[in-house]
């Protein structure tokens, strides 16, 4: 490593370039060549300084960082007019400041165990070897100071020969100090040696965050003015950063947790602000405040991001706004029954937020577990059919949270997202009020771009019919879907299933029931082990129907798509969801339950076509 960033010291004149013969000798050719003798291309990298630094700029993005380090490595090598910008890409991000603590003498510093620690006191050389690289670093990471470089190391560096910063062209700052068994609080100080009136970006995650850390950060927000990207975690429970919030103008990325009034009225009136997440305030913001929101300036708002103890606090913050963002993401925590607040809260969303804007919608409820199950019926969702160009829509609450799946409920919200790309309502939960294969499968003929679902659905019509011979739906085929969450069906026929869903959906790869939180039921192995049989028998199965198909195009005839209706009423009317007494899921009044006939042979895909089929005899 330290040969790698100390080569500068090697580097010859500006003109000197080494000839193939004199590389080969070992020795340097000491004469400056000509322009004429040089090759066009070299003589242009050497008179355009901005096509040198692209060329340079695509060595370094090469996949393979390491390739692309050695080979800057050798380009600073070459003649100084290369080694200045190779050196300046090699040092561009720093992470970790033992790196060029290993770049000095090495009668400087040693290991003691796992530490780097300085052996005696730093000369003036030794600061003038620091100062060959310390110009050339943009963004600094010293994620992993605490358990390399001593804190002794930060107190030698604090009293360099020349003035602070310690990296004077510094734009971005990430700074980690959650070690619990270092001295967080004296560390935290040394940022101090970082900071630059060049900062636009600062990240800041520290563990503890008491009066001492709250000065050194208002003392960063003066002395850096141009932040524009700020990100702030902290596991303390005193961690506003509100006084350096108000400082920043001209910010356009803000990530925080608690924050006071006063700094949300600021950040609602930066015009550049994209991205925003913080925590609301566990009480109800005051009548003026919320008239000054209304004032609120977030025209290029793209993200927003709230985390709160309750919904209500959510929907009271948001009844005076109107905002155009195309994320919004609500986190409760601690709270007591956001069931009942969640319709107030998407019906306000909807009124809120601009309809020809907003994408994606989380939704993200945890509160304190309680013995008995609360339902959410599907329509509390319907208002935001309003958002034509939705693309996810992602709910997810505790596991005693049961949504009630209803079939024209999905249909409507299907029909009004024709861009929808993810549909996940509680993935990993379930319910016995599930929706029957025709609606799932209208829900993949609205939504041609979706990718992953999670949807409880009634399997009954499915897994109680042997396997059709007819093609189902008309050969309707959704193309993207890939990924599905089932959540925890009771099935005995895992062939079945897999046949219709490689039919309707033969893309998906990947299916997930019975998760974890199933655990507890005492038949979970057995369905856990016919579920993971059907992602197998899916993939199987879909090859199989490709194979078919080019083996028909390849005969020179078309598929027979006259559309026959399937067994097992697979085009029809939608049947109501119940459960009988043993706990499985059946379509209409009364249904029979039916015991598992034990496995089924995969052969039963590869029935005989129809006596009309003209390749009967082939």
């Amino acid at each position: 490593m330290e040969a790698e960033f100390s080569v500068e010291s090697g580097v010859g004149n500006e003109h000197e370039i080494n000839s193939p013969q004199m590389a080969h000798s070992g020795r340097r050719c000491s004469g400056v060549p000509t322009p004429f003798k040089l090759p066009a291309s070299t003589r242009c990298m050497t008179i355009i300084p901005e096509l040198r630094w692209k060329i340079f700029q695509l060595v370094h993005g090469t996949p393979a960082d390491s390739m692309g380090n050695k080979t800057l490595l050798a380009l600073a090598l070459t003649c100084k007019s290369f080694s200045g910008p190779a050196l300046d890409l090699l040092w561009q991000n720093l992470e970790g400041f033992e790196l060029l603590i290993r770049c000095l003498p090495q009668s400087l510093w040693k290991w003691e165990g796992r530490k780097l620690v300085f052996g005696r006191i730093m000369t003036f050389d030794d600061w003038s070897v620091f100062c060959k690289y310390n110009h050339r670093v943009r963004s600094f990471r010293p994620y992993c100071y605490l358990t390399v470089a001593g804190t002794e190391i930060w107190r030698a560096l604090s009293c360099p020969p020349f003035p602070l910063p310690l990296l004077p062209n510094l734009t971005s700052l990430t700074w980690e100090s959650w070690d619990a068994a270092a001295n967080t609080n004296e560390v935290f100080q040394y940022i101090g040696l970082f900071v630059t009136p060049k900062l636009t970006r600062l990240s800041i995650v520290t563990r503890a965050f008491g009066p001492s850390e709250h000065s050194v950060l208002s003392f960063i927000s003066m002395l850096c003015p141009s932040v524009s990207h700020f990100s702030f975690h902290s596991f303390a429970e005193s961690e506003d950063t509100s006084t350096a919030l108000q400082c920043w103008s001209h910010l356009t990325s803000v990530t925080t947790r608690r924050v006071s009034e006063a700094a949300i009225l600021h950040l609602f009136k930066v015009p550049s602000l994209r991205v925003l997440k913080f925590y609301l305030p566990p009480t109800p913001m005051s009548v003026d405040t919320k008239k000054l929101l209304q004032r609120s300036m977030l025209c290029e708002l793209q993200e927003l991001t709230i985390v709160c103890s309750s919904l209500m606090l959510v929907d009271v913050f948001l009844e005076d706004l109107f905002i155009a963002p195309k994320l919004i993401s609500f986190t409760t925590f601690g709270g007591m029954d956001s069931a009942r607040a969640l319709p107030a809260l998407i019906s306000r969303v909807s009124n809120t937020c601009a309809h020809n804007s907003l994408e994606q919608i989380q939704l993200h409820i945890t509160d304190p577990p309680t013995d008995h199950k609360t339902s959410i019926r599907l329509a509390v969702f319907k208002p935001l059919s309003a958002f034509r160009n939705l693309r996810k829509l992602d709910f997810e609450a505790n596991h005693h949270y049961v949504v009630r799946w209803d079939d024209s409920a999905l249909l409507q919200m299907a029909k009004a997202w024709p861009l929808l790309e993810e549909l996940h309502l509680n993935k990993y939960g379930h319910s016995s009020h599930g929706v029957t294969p025709n609606a799932f499968v209208s829900l993949l003929q609205h939504c041609p771009r979706l990718v992953s679902v999670a949807i409880i659905m009634n399997w009954s019509t499915i897994d109680g019919q042997d396997i059709p011979p007819e093609i189902p739906y008309q050969g309707f085929a959704h193309k993207t879907l890939s990924r599905a969450f089932f959540g925890s069906p009771r099935i005995r026929h895992p062939i079945r299933i897999a046949a219709f869903i490689s039919a309707v959906a033969p893309g998906v790869g990947s299916i997930f029931s019975w998760n974890r939180k199933s655990r507890h039921h005492p038949n979970f192995e057995k369905y856990d082990i016919r579920w993971k049989a059907v992602q197998d028998l899916v993939k199987s199965l879909s090859t199989v129907r490709e194979q078919g198909r080019r083996l028909m195009l390849i005969a020179g005839e078309g598929i027979d798509d006259r559309g026959i209706e399937g067994s097992h009423s697979h085009i029809g009317i939608a049947h109501s969801v119940q459960e009988s007494e043993s706990g499985d899921a059946v379509v209409g009044g009364g249904g029979e339950v039916y015991e598992d006939s034990g496995n089924e042979s995969v052969c039963n895909m590869v029935r005989p076509p129809p006596a009309h089929n003209r390749y009967t005899k082939r």
